[in-house]
């Protein structure tokens, strides 16, 4: 479009320039073009954290929720790299109405484990929960899933407490409000010890927490013939779920992978098998939200090999079709392991981390900056 406006204003600049008349039509005729011309979507972002900042060097990945007061809270688990035993979980919060983050602190800490995926989500009661993972051997097949809460908006913290005991489970994205008010967490079960491949008989499931009884249920598994982790779920009506799943293997480069779908059609309680969906997917976390007026948001990866760009993608529909697209993050990234939230004022906030899994990002924009007319 810039091409084209600079040519049509040289074929009027080169013409006799001494009326009105001419000075009109290169005026109507700017215009018209820029009128025509497509108009950036409005993004705007801020650098949360990086290496510089408390937490070590690397930092990944990072969940974040709004509380009830309006402020956002943002975890991570962060050390001196990915499988080193001085890793922690880390909470910083973001005042409403203020631009700053408070520094980083610890909030979990396993004396000599290694810490991992952190979550933070606020329930419909108030109180905040906090699933992470603590690694008791050299891979993350040898973690387990703990959780803490807190009664006073994240400021304080209980003990830990395991609720996924077998060796592997892990965590990843927010818990969704069912129907009867239970809550469901994603999780996954990841197998093997190849720290370069994920195994085929890695699978995805979910808890289910009676908010009755206090107490976590397993659902069946969710298998893929190349495996696959880290679902991410939405509710579509009271009875339907889906959910979108990183899938395994290498990270060679491929042409055949792709994000890999579930549904449920029990409110929950059984999923269906995985099935290979057209968005590529390089071996990288997937993030999936359902906004207050229905529409679904899917955020990935586009590509088969690199975790760049990250693009987000919109139905309307439910789920039939994405046909609103737009790229947070482009370049030569990586743009890794998203994590998004509706906010109170409408607007969708996504956090996300690059530069070799040391600065977390943060982003927010309305719908209308995706939706094409």
């Amino acid at each position: 479009m810039t091409a084209l406006i600079c040519h049509r204003l040289s074929q009027i600049l080169r013409q006799p320039c001494s009326t009105h008349a001419s000075v009109s039509v290169l005026l109507i005729t700017l215009f018209a073009l820029l009128g025509n011309a497509p108009v950036a979507a409005e993004i705007s972002r801020e650098r949360v954290f990086g290496p510089e900042h408390p937490g070590g060097k690397y930092k990944h990945p990072a969940s974040f929720d709004q509380l009830d007061n309006g402020d956002l809270y943002l975890v991570f688990y962060g050390g001196s790299g990915e499988y080193e035993e001085d890793t922690a979980i880390y909470g910083a919060r973001k005042v409403k109405g203020q631009d700053q983050w408070s520094q980083p602190q610890v909030i979990a800490d396993t004396p000599g484990r290694s810490e991992g995926n952190a979550v933070v989500w606020q329930a419909p009661d108030g109180k905040v929960w906090l699933f992470y993972l603590t690694r008791y051997g050299d891979t993350w097949s040898t973690s387990r899933i703990k959780a803490k809460i807190s009664t006073d908006g994240a400021a304080t913290w209980s003990d830990s407490m395991v609720i996924a005991f077998q060796q592997g489970m892990m965590v990843r994205g927010h818990p969704v409000v069912l129907a009867d008010g239970d809550y469901l967490l994603p999780i996954y079960h990841e197998k093997g010890h190849d720290t370069e491949n994920v195994a085929p008989d890695s699978t995805s499931l979910f808890l289910r927490f009676d908010v009755e009884t206090n107490s976590w249920s397993e659902s069946n598994r969710i298998g893929f013939r190349t495996g696959c982790i880290q679902p991410a779920v939405a509710r579509v009506t009271d009875q339907y779920l889906v959910c979108y799943n990183r899938r395994g293997g290498d990270y060679e480069p491929t042409t055949r992978g792709y994000i890999v779908r579930s549904e449920s059609r029990d409110g929950g309680a059984t999923w269906a098998q995985g099935t290979a969906t057209k968005w590529p997917n390089p071996n990288a976390a997937i993030e999936f939200i359902s906004l207050e007026n229905g529409h679904l948001v899917l955020i990935y990866n586009d590509s088969f090999s690199q975790r760049t760009p990250l693009t987000m993608v919109i139905s309307t529909d439910g789920d039939k079709s994405y046909p609103h697209r737009l790229n947070l993050a482009e370049g030569k990234g990586p743009f890794a392991y998203p994590c998004a939230i509706q906010a109170h004022d409408g607007k969708i906030h996504v956090v996300y981390t690059t530069n070799s899994r040391t600065t977390i990002m943060h982003c927010w924009l309305d719908e209308s900056a995706v939706l094409t007319p």
